[in-house]
């Protein structure tokens, strides 16, 4: 599960729909002064007729796509996540969801991703917000081999979708020989086990793996699962961890209200009902620091989830 070079999962998305688009001219790309942090810098220079640069207007950057998607065009919409889930969120939810257009929100520098910066900058309920949207398809790969078979789905996969990724690179999950399962709504199953089942969603799920390896070293087998659909979420799994397991940790970079746990909690209560821990950023404006200092601080390291589950 290691590899020789880290990219980030945003560096991949862009490259793997950039060679889609020479292919297929109904792929647009847009974006709001951002074309650095989404590295969509090819589309500009050698894809000028699909792309657009409409500035520091976010708004205005998801009603033009919801109208190009009118005419028959693949939008994907590039902003970092803490401006594109907040900014535009009204024209999401009537000119995309509504509509029920075919449009593609990709939102990069997801969670603290942007750390230093601060909380204007940290996307800590975009989960939420997205999730509560009728229509919308929320998704965050775990790794940039999962990142690239996503984009393909996008393509062809018709209707509302919002997409998060981090910032920084990440280490694989999956590995770049073996032929990755992914169905959107439906969860992977990375580790099997009876004692406990650590559902993870995003680039923590790595950090979710790890401390399930760690656990088997303490003789706790840990069901490890990568929930890279948050919604619709995949309910049949999370009953099944429930009714083998008996209890359930969730791993997020998100608030602790609205996100994957509260999704997961949602499903449990209504169908088997058994203790659950949610792990993710406390119910406040997240602290200043880097993105691993940030997650340290609140418990998201394989170190604290494992003695999360021993406790």
């Amino acid at each position: 599960m290691q590899q020789e070079t880290l990219l980030p999962c945003r560096k991949v998305f862009s490259d793997t729909l950039f060679e889609l688009a020479k292919e297929d001219r109904d792929i647009v790309v847009l974006t709001s002064d951002s074309r650095g942090s989404a590295s969509v810098e090819n589309f500009a220079k050698y894809l000028p007729d699909q792309f657009i640069e409409v500035g520091i207007a976010e708004q205005n950057l998801v009603s033009i796509a919801s109208g190009l998607a009118g005419c028959g065009k693949k939008p994907f919409v590039f902003s970092p996540a803490c401006f594109l889930s907040t900014r535009s969120i009204e024209q999401i939810k009537i000119d995309v969801a509504y509509t029920n257009r075919n449009v593609k929100l990709i939102g990069v520098s997801g969670g603290v991703s942007y750390g230093p910066l601060g909380s204007t900058h940290h996307s800590v309920e975009d989960i939420a917000f997205m999730r509560a949207i009728p229509n919308m398809t929320v998704i965050l790969p775990a790794d940039i081999n999962q990142t690239r078979i996503l984009v393909k789905k996008l393509v062809s996969h018709s209707g509302p979708v919002y997409v998060r990724m981090g910032r920084n690179p990440v280490e694989d999950v999956y590995s770049s020989q073996e032929d990755i399962p992914f169905e959107i709504g439906k969860a992977n199953i990375l580790k099997e086990g009876k004692d406990v089942a650590i559902i993870a969603t995003g680039e923590v799920v790595r950090i979710a793996y790890e401390a399930g390896l760690l656990l088997r070293e303490k003789g706790i087998n840990a069901r490890i699962i990568d929930m890279h659909t948050v919604k619709p979420i995949d309910e049949e799994i999370i009953v099944d961890s429930a009714r083998k397991t008996k209890l359930i940790v969730t791993v997020e970079e998100h608030n602790v209200k609205g996100g994957l746990g509260s999704a997961v909690a949602e499903v449990v209560v209504r169908n088997f009902p058994v203790k659950m821990v949610i792990i993710g950023i406390n119910d406040q404006f997240a602290v200043t620091g880097s993105q691993m200092e940030i997650l340290k601080y609140y418990g998201i390291t394989r170190e604290d989830i494992c003695n999360t589950v021993v406790d």
